[in-house]
């Protein structure tokens, strides 16, 4: 059975719970009224509007209140937009979901906080008065002793009942005052943006060095050489001497060093197994890693094409932190859609302790998924294996 723990703050905001739910919906009923019975006039609906933006206002209140009595995490909505004008602030006014929320908020908290207030307050003083009607009333030793041992059981799930009652306000709370779906939504958007625009510019910049330190180092060497090999041509020397051919053999090398690197940036940018799909990717993608991989793919419908990079560089970049920081002999990876879903969790036989948000690159791998709508979650016990899951929608 679960145990409830009651906090000093939690019971101070039971006692002042009523009263303050009293305020809330006396508020909100006026607010209605007063908005619903002008709402003919010119002055009706500016003050509907100004209501409810004194009711987002005492909305974000309680969830502050709740976050520091009762210690949940309530986030609360963004700043409400409006444009210019005094049109446009009514309309915005009217419109603020959360302020609708808000109201709806302060109306339900007052059943909320009665069957707060009486498991808080009625049911101990029902407990103590039985008691003291049994001493002073004396009806008998044996329906005596039932009174107390029914007092007793009333007092000892006190505890519980308050616990269950701040549950249902916690749950009240989040589910009103805190951002609804669609705003999370916007959130999740906003930041993957943000991850995808930062990303974007890394890559680019990376790209940039990897040409500046690579390729083109590797090009102006070839040139060089080539260079002297013509001065080698052009010269005195006897036709006989072997640097002419020394100088060419060099630069066949290095073209062939500065092909390869073109090669793998290219690859880096849009690896060319993709061309095959996921399907055709994934094998060669996992013979060229550093651990032994056991492979299963079990793919139907062919994903996006947007889908399929970013799955295909979520299990190059897993099977990469397998070989750096696991110490593992044995991994395997196993691909699978169903519906609209793509599934595909990669296990080893390492020593565990991976965590999100640890330095091993899984945070950027995660906000890289939620651009698609896609979730990465990892169990890695300290002493243990690990398995990660990468979950992918099919279709964007």
């Amino acid at each position: 059975m679960k145990r409830w723990t009651v906090r000093p703050a939690a019971i101070a905001y039971v006692v002042a719970g009523l009263p303050l739910s009293l305020i809330g919906i006396g508020y909100a009923l006026a607010v209605l009224y007063v908005g619903g019975m002008l709402s003919l006039t010119l002055i009706g609906l500016p003050l509907l509007a100004l209501g409810l933006r004194g009711a987002r206002l005492l909305g974000q209140a309680h969830a502050r209140l709740i976050r520091a009595a009762l210690g949940e995490p309530i986030d609360v909505p963004g700043p409400q937009q409006s444009g210019p004008g005094v049109l446009s602030w009514i309309r915005s006014g009217l419109s603020d979901v959360t302020a609708w929320r808000s109201m709806l908020y302060l109306v339900l908290r007052l059943p909320v906080d009665v069957l707060v207030f009486g498991s808080t307050v009625a049911l101990p003083v029902l407990g103590v008065w039985a008691v003291v009607w049994t001493l002073i009333a004396q009806p008998g030793w044996w329906p005596g002793i039932g009174t107390v041992l029914a007092a007793l059981v009333v007092l000892a799930l006190v505890p519980s009942a308050i616990g269950a009652t701040m549950t249902l306000h916690r749950l009240l709370a989040r589910t009103l005052l805190g951002p609804s779906d669609s705003q999370k939504r916007l959130r999740t958007l906003e930041r993957a943006r943000g991850t995808a625009l930062a990303e974007g510019t890394r890559t680019l910049r990376q790209i940039e060095r990897d040409l500046h330190d690579g390729a083109q180092a590797q090009l102006v060497a070839l040139a060089m050489t080539l260079s002297l090999a013509a001065d080698a041509l052009d010269g005195d020397q006897a036709p006989s001497s072997d640097r002419p051919r020394v100088l060419v053999s060099r630069a066949r090398t290095q073209t062939d060093a500065a092909i390869a690197e073109l090669r793998r940036l290219i690859d880096g940018i849009s690896p060319a197994a993709l061309d095959q799909g996921l399907v055709g990717a994934l094998p060669q993608l996992t013979a060229q890693a550093a651990v032994p991989v056991t492979l299963t793919v079990d793919i139907g419908e062919r994903p996006d094409e947007v889908i399929e990079r970013v799955a295909y560089f979520c299990v190059a970049e897993l099977l990469t932190n397998v070989a750096k920081h696991s110490g593992a002999t044995q991994a395997s990876v196993e691909a699978r859609s169903a519906g609209n879903r793509l599934s595909i969790r990669i296990h080893d036989n390492g020593s565990g302790g991976a965590r999100i948000g640890a330095g091993s690159g899984l945070l950027g791998l995660r906000e890289r998924l939620a651009a698609v709508d896609g979730t990465l979650s990892v169990d890695s016990p300290a002493a243990g294996s690990t398995m990660a899951v990468v979950e992918l929608p099919v279709r964007i």
